[in-house]
């Protein structure tokens, strides 16, 4: 079991889903946890829950696409618990079907707001912290279709290719100052973004096909992957990205 005592995790998209499960294992494990979410409600309870449970959480609200809102709430992780060493970057997002040329602008923008940018803006301004704790490690949870693609989600795929090409240049770009950057590629996992497009029968039936396993992952085996590879037992690990997907990029 890792031994989080004394350290401090900062988690987004933390008020559910992967994130929150996280968040919940990170303190688990003795951390204390900045739970960040877009919604404040479902942060402050992953931050009950963890209260509850005699642990160390912060809810905070943040639009990890808001560059000024991340490095206020990184500033407020530092302040409250005076350091920061492991981040996940699971705050994320994906819209519906469409072809290239018929892609919305907007929804376009808005995927790669979330998903690329504000992986960055979360790195960009968690990095100094985790400098001044003498490093640190970051995980940035991408997708299968960080590796392969998926008709009709332009959006989303290239976002997520995007994500594991971040990921690698901010390994090269720490590794020499005692931080490592991974991803992880999670596949089809019981969370309430997946659960947004079961509601058709047939969809369910093509996921579960496309899974060797034969089952969605659950949120609290992404957990454990994540806190793995912030730990020290992940030491030599840097620059990589682990598909968790049941067999899907194994077909």
């Amino acid at each position: 079991m890792d031994d989080y005592s004394g350290k401090v995790a900062l988690v987004t998209g933390a008020g559910s889903g992967m994130g929150a499960a996280s968040a919940l294992l990170f303190a688990e494990r003795g951390a204390a946890v900045a739970v960040l979410d877009l919604n404040l409600n479902a942060a402050q309870q992953v931050a009950g829950r963890i209260e509850g449970k005699r642990g160390k959480a912060l809810a905070l609200a943040v639009d990890v696409a808001d560059a000024e809102q991340v490095e206020r709430a990184v500033r407020q992780t530092a302040q409250h618990f005076g350091r920061i060493d492991a981040v996940l970057n699971s705050a994320g997002t994906t819209s519906a079907p469409f072809s290239i040329e018929d892609f919305p602008l907007d929804r376009w923008q808005q995927v790669f707001a979330v998903n690329v940018n504000g992986t960055f803006h979360i790195m960009k301004y968690a990095i100094p912290e985790l400098l001044k704790s003498g490093g640190g490690a970051i995980v940035n949870i991408a997708s299968t279709m960080g590796a392969a693609a998926l008709a009709g989600t332009a959006a989303y795929t290239a976002s997520k290719h995007a994500v594991v090409g971040l990921t690698k240049v901010a390994a090269l770009d720490y590794a020499k100052k005692n931080i490592r950057v991974n991803a992880i590629g999670p596949g089809f996992v019981d969370t309430p973004m997946l659960d947004s497009t079961m509601r058709d029968e047939k969809v369910t039936r093509l996921f579960l096909s496309t899974t060797p396993l034969g089952r969605f992952g659950k949120t609290s085996e992404i957990a454990e992957l994540v806190v793995f590879l912030c730990s020290e037992r992940a030491g030599f690990i840097t620059g990589a990205y682990y598909p968790i997907d049941g067999g899907y990029l194994a077909r």
